[in-house]
């Protein structure tokens, strides 16, 4: 296999958003490692992305809340296949209770996985994006600039996210490294349990958002989107 192919690495890609954008990088020419808590999780998604284009996914047993777990996952895909152009910074949680009900454990998980995690993401990855002028992009919400009722926890993680993915940004752009914070609206996904039905038509895709991040590589490397807002063209009626 050529090692002029490029590489992703995607967080929380056994279903949902991270397995919507592994299908279409997958589809563009890219091979893709996802990672999920669950080891069985992640290679039955991964036997499922090989369908599309045999040898070019791989799945990892990962929990972005440990650094040394990032740290293995980015070293695995080195191993592997040479290099890492792309990390997409996917793995998300939410816990939505009034702060009367909100247990610390919520809070701590919620903090953990979306804010931390993150950090431990990019820690784990800026040297090998830096040998590649790579690019690392996080998964935030509309809720990182919208508050709400009962989402003190997930606001806060959100809110936090966008702020150190812009100011991550600003620090390693010089080292030609492109950050990109997307931000969804409704999603089509399994996210806080949620099953993805016909009802779910007039949300955004998570292949929607697969397609932006394609777009966003192909970019002329001198321009950065840096922050995207983005949600469902219609409301639901």
């Amino acid at each position: 296999m050529s090692e002029s192919l490029k590489t992703a690495l995607i967080t929380g890609g056994s279903k949902g958003i991270g397995f919507g954008i592994a299908q279409v990088l997958i589809k563009e020419g890219i091979r893709v490692a996802i990672t999920s808590r669950s080891k069985e999780n992640a290679e039955q998604a991964a036997a499922e992305l090989n369908k599309i284009s045999e040898g070019f996914a791989i799945g990892i047993e990962s929990d972005v809340r440990n650094y040394e777990s990032q740290q293995n996952a980015v070293q695995t895909i080195l191993n592997k296949w040479g290099q890492l152009d792309y990390f997409i910074a996917n793995a998300g949680v939410g816990h939505f209770a009034p702060i009367e009900e909100l247990t610390p454990e919520q809070w701590q998980e919620t903090i953990d996985i979306n804010l931390t995690g993150v950090f431990f993401s990019a820690k784990a990855s800026l040297a090998a994006l830096t040998s590649s002028k790579g690019y690392f992009i996080s998964i935030a919400s509309l809720a990182g600039t919208n508050f709400f009722e009962n989402g003190t926890a997930y606001n806060a993680s959100k809110f936090g996210l966008v702020g150190f993915s812009q100011a991550m940004m600003l620090d390693v752009r010089k080292a030609g490294i492109r950050v990109t914070t997307i931000m969804p609206g409704s999603v089509a996904s399994e996210f806080n349990n949620h099953s993805p039905s016909e009802k779910d038509a007039w949300k955004i895709q998570p292949e929607d958002i697969g397609q932006i991040i394609s777009d966003l590589i192909k970019l002329p490397a001198r321009t950065l989107p840096s922050k995207i807002e983005v949600r469902p063209s219609m409301p639901s009626k």
